[in-house]
């Protein structure tokens, strides 16, 4: 599986719509970019493509249903409940910023995610 790689101008543009929230982590995954809350994420970078996570059912199919709107992730294994925002709405950062905002509250009302055990164990 090959994994879309983000442009600069893709990173920045993500970069520039997440909330200013010091709860907010901004890293790298797999060369592109995610925006995580209390380690849950809720907008991310793949290729080009933002994509935010829409928990409430109708806002999502709201969203999907925008023209441009898909899928967000790798072609062959989408991410649930993520959607890719239209391309286009790289020259309308508001409206993005919105959606990602909206992401951003509904992921915060989630509980934390527990931390991941480290990998291979204690060391001795």
């Amino acid at each position: 599986m090959q994994l879309a790689k983000a442009s600069d101008d893709a990173k920045a543009l993500f970069t520039s719509v997440v909330p200013d929230d010091p709860r907010v982590v901004v890293k790298p995954m797999f060369g592109n970019l995610g925006a995580f809350v209390n380690g849950n994420m809720f907008a991310g970078l793949f290729g080009d493509r933002i994509g935010v996570r829409v928990l409430d059912e109708a806002a999502r199919a709201e969203l999907a249903a925008t023209p441009g709107a898909g899928p967000f992730g790798p072609e062959e294994r989408p991410m649930g409940g993520y959607v890719a925002a239209p391309e286009t709405w790289a020259s309308e950062p508001d409206r993005l910023g919105e959606w990602v905002a909206r992401a951003f509250d509904e992921v915060a009302a989630l509980p934390p995610k527990a931390p991941k055990p480290p990998k291979g164990g204690a060391k001795r």
